[in-house]
């Protein structure tokens, strides 16, 4: 896409939060040109967080961001829709401290996205261009991002447990390729972790309507899984969502192999901490690069 965008037209939606189970309502917002997403905390005087690398503040089971003490918890899910479905700019109001977790995958907000429609503005996008390699890894995990002139993810699990084992998943991210194989994927976790997650005041607003929870040889959730490979299709989701925090759509190959939100989150930091690592072009220099190249 040569151009930035917007939503048309406001929607909205509610529900609660994953880890502190509040109740909570966002309403998404056509937003300016170069505005980027910026989250309003409307029970606090519309105060405003960017959904930016440089807000990160929590990584540990979900990615929060903070500003002046003030934070907005688990964005993964609706920056990583934003992302792939080609928004660049919008206004989010939410009128608690955690983006609802809906049915614990992105398919709502794409509905939402869908349901808003789309503007398109007169300025040319600035696409972040991957110039060399660059990689964070630790404890037997690592996560890397290779030039590319598209966007591309190798995305790779492990998990004991016979329903999830070694997962695969490679994609050029489209957003028709998002909608159809990665939004639906759901949040997950295993039984024998519940108790401990909730000693640490975390998902307090987990059920079997909004996350798969796996038990010993199994899963708990009547309705089974939505694919064989749910959990690695949602990792992909979360890691889209998390490098979204660039605030610019990527050109590049990124490979993540067990990596989560803190390493997903070392990368992205990585990379903006060192302009030499990437340019920022258009669609249209991007186009013209690849015919130098041809001819």
């Amino acid at each position: 896409m040569r151009f930035e965008t917007t939503v048309q037209r406001p929607v909205d939606a509610e529900g609660i939060g994953l880890h502190h189970g509040v109740p909570v309502r966002i309403r998404i917002l056509p937003a300016p040109p170069m505005t980027g997403i910026v989250f309003l905390r409307t029970d606090l005087e519309r105060f405003a967080i960017p959904a930016s690398w440089r807000h990160v503040a929590r990584v540990s089971y979900a990615t929060s961001l903070m500003r002046q003490g003030v934070l907005i918890s688990t964005t993964e899910h609706l920056l990583s829709v934003f992302y792939s479905m080609g928004i660049d700019n919008a206004y989010v109001e939410i009128d608690n401290l955690e983006v609802p977790i809906l049915d614990g995958s992105g398919e709502p907000f794409v509905r939402l996205i869908q349901e808003a429609g789309i503007r398109v503005f007169r300025r040319r996008k600035r696409y972040l261009r991957i110039r060399r390699e660059v990689t964070v890894e630790a404890k037997g995990k690592r996560i890397s991002i290779l030039p590319a002139d598209g966007f591309f993810l190798s995305c790779q699990i492990y998990f004991d447990h016979p329903l999830v084992g070694h997962q695969t998943l490679e994609m050029e991210l489209t957003p028709e390729a998002y909608a159809d194989d990665i939004a639906p994927a759901r949040t997950f976790g295993f039984s024998w972790e519940l108790d401990a997650m909730r000693d640490m005041g975390l998902i307090r607003g987990a059920n079997l309507e909004n996350a798969v929870c796996f038990e010993p040889g199994g899963v708990m959730n009547p309705g089974g899984m939505r694919y064989p490979d749910e959990p690695c299709r949602h990792k992909a989701l979360d890691l889209i969502g998390d490098l979204a925090l660039i605030g610019k759509p990527l050109l590049g190959h990124v490979i993540a192999q067990r990596a989560g939100h803190a390493m997903h989150t070392a990368l992205v930091a990585k990379i903006m901490s060192d302009p030499s690592l990437y340019e920022l072009i258009t669609y249209d220099q991007l186009a013209m690069k690849a015919a130098h190249v041809v001819a």
